[in-house]
């Protein structure tokens, strides 16, 4: 493993590659370089091959592990986190899963350490922006969600982020107001996000509002602007732009940075027909889910993966099944975007 601190900040560092692309160093670390040595350089470790592809301008994906932690049972967690790698290495980029082991932050974890967050032998927090300070401070294990994942991503100049469906604004935040961070970091840090849109244990429409509030760009990339339900293809809801090609979301992408806009943006791609599971039994169960939730008094961080867990269980693993399904093409298509991207910044 290489320590970031390790990396040259000379002329042709990432930093200065970084600038090139449209990412400032504001953007990427929030501090002067001097910071960046005394708190990032103890903080996070980048694997040697991940170290090497931003070095050489390679398309590299970054992966949440939140989703090994929280968001499936053991084996079907190491399993999926294994084989979205597979599916990113087989499309020609460098996938790069975050995740907390010790207090420290990891870019590009080993088999090994994949394995011990599925497992959850040692304490593990459910980690976003906000539970960053804690997790390090008592040098335990984290898994990333979205929101963490993005602002490590940004920090160490990965733009691209595969997830299944990111957090949004909660059925009845009108009296809880519980709002998914997720949004708030779409709208302050500069990565593009690719995911089956919006999980439909959400409010959707609500959720596609405070998007446009947070100045975030959203598109679904697909024959038309139908904006996805993550088990199902559409949600009722229109996305303000479409996509025909990953060309077209990696020429978004690189704008983006050039122009330097300080936000992400949300590339949403529906499931394939083929893994989507039944829009009626899903809405059903996640109805039963949130009604226990409520009884059992569970709120916060914990209302996503004790819904998705009960979901699963009350369609027999069908919503299990899908889930694995649409991370491993969202994992091919942001792939492809990110091989597109590194042809893009590599042109004269």
């Amino acid at each position: 493993m290489l320590m970031i601190m390790t990396m040259n900040i000379a002329r042709g560092s990432c930093f200065h590659r970084l600038a090139r692309w449209g990412i400032g160093k504001r953007q990427v670390i929030g501090l002067d370089s001097r910071a960046f040595h005394g708190m990032n350089g103890s903080m996070i470790e980048i694997s040697d091959v991940v170290t090497q592809a931003i070095k050489n301008n390679e398309p590299v994906v970054a992966l949440e592990s939140t989703i090994i932690t929280h968001g499936m049972p053991y084996p079907a967690n190491l399993e999926t986190a294994l084989k979205v790698e597979n599916v990113i290495k087989a499309k020609g980029a460098v996938p790069a899963t975050i995740g907390i082991i010790k207090g420290r932050v990891h870019v590009g974890l080993t088999a090994d350490q994949l394995e011990l967050l599925a497992t959850m032998r040692e304490p593990c927090l459910k980690t976003s922006r906000r539970d960053l300070p804690y997790v390090l401070s008592k040098k335990i294990n984290g898994g990333t969600t979205v929101s963490g994942t993005m602002l490590v991503a940004a920090k160490v100049g990965i733009p691209i982020f595969v997830t299944g469906g990111i957090g949004g604004v909660h059925r009845g935040a009108e009296e809880s107001f519980d709002i998914s961070a997720d949004l708030t970091e779409l709208g302050r840090t500069p990565v593009a996000v690719v995911s089956s849109g919006v999980k439909s244990i959400l409010d959707i429409g609500k959720t596609l509002e405070y998007l446009e509030t947070q100045g975030v760009c959203v598109a679904t990339l697909g024959s038309n602007n139908d904006f996805p339900a993550f088990f199902t293809p559409s949600s009722g809801f229109q996305a303000p732009y479409r996509l025909e090609t990953t060309t077209d979301a990696a020429r978004m992408i690189h704008q983006s940075l050039a122009f330097d806009t300080g936000s992400g943006m949300l590339i949403a791609v529906p499931i394939p027909e083929s893994s989507q599971a039944d829009g009626e039994t899903i809405e059903r169960a996640i109805r039963a889910a949130l009604t226990l939730a409520d009884q059992q008094n569970i709120r916060g961080r914990d209302v996503t993966p004790f819904v998705l867990s009960q979901v699963n269980r009350l369609t027999s693993g069908a919503s299990l099944t899908a889930n694995r399904a649409l991370i491993e093409h969202n994992a091919a298509i942001g792939a492809a975007i990110a091989v597109d991207l590194a042809r893009l910044r590599q042109s004269p």
